[in-house]
């Protein structure tokens, strides 16, 4: 009687875990391709990354982010402050430091004059560092911002804060919104694709090109900047294109008999994988060989072929971009000048001034900046105050300055003002949720309406706030 019983109720048990499975799940598939479908979104079983229209018209279809990882210093390389000069080696106004956090430092440490010098540049009279002899010929071509401001003060939060949106983890990516609002029109490469060229990868790791509570499909795909793009895209021994075509079709036929059940994206997700790692197989390996370059668009990068480095990886993203590929972001993790301020600054600007400056003339040339959008800068600035004997900063969030052009922007202008002294920002102040807003609008978007059901709510890039900044819009 006993065993009766149990087995009636073990049939109950799977009879319910059936019902939950395959009913619940079912009926939950079929009301996301509904909501998919009426927001003009493709359905689950169809291809996720397919091309698709923003709310209005866009200035811009494509992205180019050069993320200067670790604070670059805006008073040794844009924001030029005599007052600062002067006041070296004295304390900060008291009333300046009211309410205010450094990040390792007394904030009542003695004032660090500027140690570069400036000059003006073009016919907009951008004021820019010596240490910037490259950027500083393009800057009539570019819209200087110095008056950005953030919420985080260490690197982390404030990175995520910058890709994200938010401090924490798990929320998507500046990228994977993009991707996610837009599609992308490489049909044998990933729509977003990231590299890592620093000493390090950046704080914040993969949750800064991740897609959060996005569908997968939606992540950054990093790339390595020597061999094979992605691990694993040569067949080992053995196996040959045949071979591996007839099991990527089985394969495929099984995940969509799964998809067409239950309706998992994250099936879709799979499939989509598999694809595209094949297709690259030949893609990839071709693209990545930037010796095909004429050898004055190598020059002008200062690239060589065959050596990692910085100038290789941003020629490599314009080849992406030209290729259809929606979102290319280059991380370098090197500008975090707590100490040697000024061997480490020099040997940054070194290193990434010179690709910078040629990618913006190579996009122009092309006719591309149209409708690229490059964007230049870290996660927060550095502090007027001194750390490490005489020779460094800690990080500061109250003002930091960023460049950026292509479609959509008015560039030769410089938007924003800090104080004399570079600690807060006095004129044109531009929020991290701000930049947000405006660069979505530049990619055809209501940063307000570009929304994501999850966990009962409707979530955004911007959160609940930002405000699109009309003086950046052409």
């Amino acid at each position: 009687m006993r065993d009766k019983a149990k087995a009636s109720e073990t049939a109950l048990n799977a009879s319910r875990r059936w019902f939950i499975e395959q009913c619940g799940v079912g009926m939950g598939a079929l009301a996301l391709n509904h909501l998919l479908s009426s927001a003009g979104y493709a359905q689950a079983s169809q291809n996720p990354l397919a091309p698709k229209k923003p709310h209005f018209a866009p200035k811009a279809k494509n992205v180019i982010y050069l993320f200067m990882a670790g604070g670059p210093s805006h008073i040794e390389l844009f924001d030029n402050k005599p007052a600062l000069a002067k006041f070296d080696g004295t304390l900060p106004p008291p009333e300046l430091l009211k309410g205010y956090r450094a990040a390792f430092i007394n904030p009542n440490s003695t004032l660090l004059g500027p140690k570069f010098k400036f000059a003006k540049y073009g016919q907009s009279g951008a004021e820019v560092s010596d240490l910037l002899p490259y950027t500083s010929q393009i800057v009539d071509d570019i819209a200087i911002v110095k008056g950005m401001v953030t919420d985080a003060f260490n690197h982390a939060p404030a990175q995520l804060m910058m890709n994200t949106g938010g401090m924490i983890f798990g929320r998507p990516s500046f990228g994977s919104w993009t991707v996610y609002g837009m599609g992308s029109e490489a049909e044998d490469l990933p729509a977003f694709v990231v590299f890592s060229t620093g000493a390090k990868g950046p704080s914040g790791g993969n949750s800064c090109w991740g897609s959060g509570f996005l569908p997968t499909v939606y992540s950054g795909v990093q790339f390595r900047n020597v061999g094979d793009p992605v691990l694993y895209l040569s067949n080992p021994r053995g196996v040959d294109d045949k071979l591996q075509r007839d099991s990527l079709d089985t394969i495929n036929k099984l995940n969509r008999m799964r998809l067409d059940t239950v309706g998992d994206p994250e099936i879709a997700t799979r499939i989509n994988s598999f694809e595209m790692a094949y297709k690259m197989q030949s893609s990839a390996p071709e693209l990545m060989d930037i010796a095909k370059e004429p050898k004055h668009v190598l020059d002008m990068y200062g690239a060589e072929p065959g050596k990692p480095s910085f100038a290789n990886t941003v020629l490599m993203a314009r080849r992406l971009v030209e290729k259809g590929v929606r979102f290319v972001q280059i991380y370098h993790e090197a500008w975090d000048q707590h100490g040697s301020l000024v061997s480490g600054l020099t040997a940054n600007c070194k290193t990434t001034d010179q690709a910078c400056a040629a990618l913006v003339k190579d996009l122009k040339q092309r006719g591309m900046l149209e409708d690229t959008l490059v964007i230049w800068g870290g996660e927060f600035g550095r502090t007027p105050m001194v750390q490490g004997g005489n020779d460094g900063r800690d990080h500061h969030p109250n003002a930091f300055t960023m460049w950026m052009t292509g479609g959509g922007l008015k560039t030769g202008q410089t938007l924003g003002e800090s104080d004399d002294l570079g600690f807060n920002v006095v004129k044109d102040r531009v929020h991290v949720h701000d930049l947000h807003a405006t660069l979505l609008h530049l990619l055809g978007f209501d940063h307000e309406k570009l929304t994501y059901r999850f966990q009962g709510r409707d979530f955004r890039l911007t959160d609940v706030h930002g405000l699109v900044v009309d003086k950046l819009l052409a």
